[in-house]
């Protein structure tokens, strides 16, 4: 089954610190041996650069596009579904919730994809599967 790798989860694998390192390794390890298709978003991925390198340096950047970012599929965001997500995102009204989730809610529906490796609660609360389970 194909999954959608959020932020959440993508720092949560690289920085053993992070809390539920292992719940989500072990999640994103048994996506990679099933074969599942694994995406993200080019939104996501700004934000989870713009993370790491400000939480863990230039280095862990290196790292993270080097080694992580090839095991995933980029989807793109265009202006539809940037206008679409911000649209979303105005009429939800909650501070917690980013137009990067936005997005990513937009382009798995529009996708398909029902299932996400993360650790943002929004996934779940917008009917999406959500591993690692908790």
């Amino acid at each position: 089954m194909s999954q959608f790798v959020d932020t959440s989860a993508i720092l949560a694998i690289i920085d053993a610190d992070q809390p539920r390192h292992r719940d989500v390794v072990g999640a994103f390890d048994a996506a990679i041996d099933a074969g599942d298709p694994l995406f993200t978003s080019n939104y996501v991925l700004v934000e989870t650069f713009a993370l790491v390198q400000r939480r863990l340096g230039l280095a862990a950047s290196r790292d993270l596009a080097a080694s992580f970012v090839p095991l995933l599929n980029t989807l793109w965001v265009d202006e539809t579904i940037h206008e679409t997500a911000l649209s979303a995102l105005l009429s939800a009204g909650r501070r917690s919730l980013s137009l990067v989730d936005c997005t990513s809610f937009e382009i798995m529906r529009r996708h398909g994809l029902m299932q996400a490796i993360a650790l943002d609660r929004d996934f779940h609360q917008q009917g999406f599967q959500v591993a690692p389970a908790g």
